[in-house]
């Protein structure tokens, strides 16, 4: 047997692809894994299918569909107030993962150090390896998940190169506030120190909250690289195209790396969202139509054991479950999957040490029969 020297030696199968595994197995209703059970736009899909049949199925350009860029550099000069040139600044990928690895390994060079704060997003950690980096986690508590800034400060020396930020924030659905925007400011001012801002669930905000992205304040956006997606705000994350805005000097560099990674991305479903961008109230609503949902959800459970936590953001609610048993959290979540019919995820499964305050998160992008199905269930726990 050839014998392989892993990059990646600890990690095996995402949680999200076993959960998801699990609830099929079992008969289970599935909200651990981000996707909705409820179709995507119509009128988005037609659009799509007409980018077929027009003759969209040869590659795309390397950086994305130039109108696609246009429509996304429009969207956030009238969101933020932030103008980024479509031509250099702009580059379509095949969804928010593939933008953050590709940022991540664009720039990260052997023994450079990134921060992250955990709970965190799971594919990280592991493109910071893969590029030879050393991980910085700082732990977040529930709560509020609130980022102790004075730490973050204790932790940046001159081997520190990047920051990775989430907002509004998966799994813990909290939003960056003024406050951190400055003390993020403050922190990398002066210093040779990226930031990867992964804003998937941007138009995901609720209760008429603010979002605090880096391409608002002109002192971050020169240094940052911003993710957004178009699978998690038009109910198609199958569809995996995203995006990544950066200053044109950070987007050549994100650029070696893409070409030869992915290349391009479809090219009718670019062409289908490029017409899609143009009406604004595609994206605008969305914060009305998921706070239905999320106050639908967070209802349902007040009949529960569960805790609430605070949800500002994003399509996940998380609880603690302290009332109802002592198990860790992935015991727990596996025994709800299995005995009471509702996959969930674990929230130990997002820190490096496995810290487990027993926090579950659900997934409440669903039809309301499903909500419905779910919160029955969970009644019995």
């Amino acid at each position: 047997m050839i014998s392989v020297n892993s990059k990646l030696p600890g990690a095996g199968t995402t949680i999200f692809t076993v959960m998801s595994a699990l609830a099929a197995e079992v008969g289970a209703i599935n909200l651990s894994q981000g996707f909705p059970d409820y179709e995507t736009s119509p009128e988005l899909i037609e659009l799509v299918n007409q980018s077929m049949k027009n003759g969209f199925n040869q590659y795309a350009p390397m950086a994305g569909y130039m109108p696609l860029r246009e429509e996304i550099s429009k969207k956030t000069e009238k969101l933020y107030g932030a103008y980024y040139n479509p031509d250099t600044e702009i580059t379509i990928t095949a969804g928010g993962t593939q933008a953050i690895y590709t940022a991540i390994t664009a720039v990260i060079n052997p023994n450079d150090e990134v921060i992250i704060f955990e709970p965190a997003f799971d594919c990280y950690a592991p493109a910071i390896k893969i590029a030879g980096g050393v991980v910085k986690a700082l732990e977040l508590e529930p709560p509020d998940y609130h980022i102790r800034w004075d730490l973050v400060k204790k932790l940046v020396n001159n081997r520190t190169r990047m920051i990775i930020l989430n907002t509004p924030h998966n799994p813990t659905a909290t939003i960056l506030q003024k406050e951190d925007i400055d003390a993020l400011s403050a922190i990398v001012k002066n210093r040779d120190i990226f930031i990867l801002s992964d804003e998937v669930y941007e138009h995901l905000i609720y209760d008429g909250q603010t979002h605090h992205g880096m391409a608002r304040y002109p002192e971050l956006r020169e240094r940052s690289f911003v993710v957004a997606s178009f699978g998690k705000p038009f109910h198609a994350t199958g569809w995996k195209v995203g995006y990544c805005m950066a200053p044109a000097p950070l987007m050549s560099e994100f650029r070696k790396v893409h070409q030869f990674l992915v290349f391009c991305v479809s090219s009718a479903v670019q062409a289908g969202i490029a017409e899609y961008l143009k009406n604004e109230r595609h994206y605008l609503d969305l914060p009305e139509f998921f706070t239905e949902k999320r106050d639908y959800f967070r209802n349902g459970l007040e009949s529960t054991r569960f805790e609430l936590l605070p949800c500002a953001g994003t399509y996940f609610q998380s609880v603690r479950y302290n009332r109802i048993t002592d198990e860790k959290d992935s015991d727990f979540a596996l025994r709800l999957t299995k005995e009471f019919g509702v996959a969930v995820i674990p929230v130990s499964v997002f820190y490096s040490k496995a810290t487990d305050h027993h926090v579950l998160r659900f997934c409440f992008a669903k039809k309301q029969q499903t909500l419905d199905n779910a919160i029955e269930r969970l009644i019995k726990v």
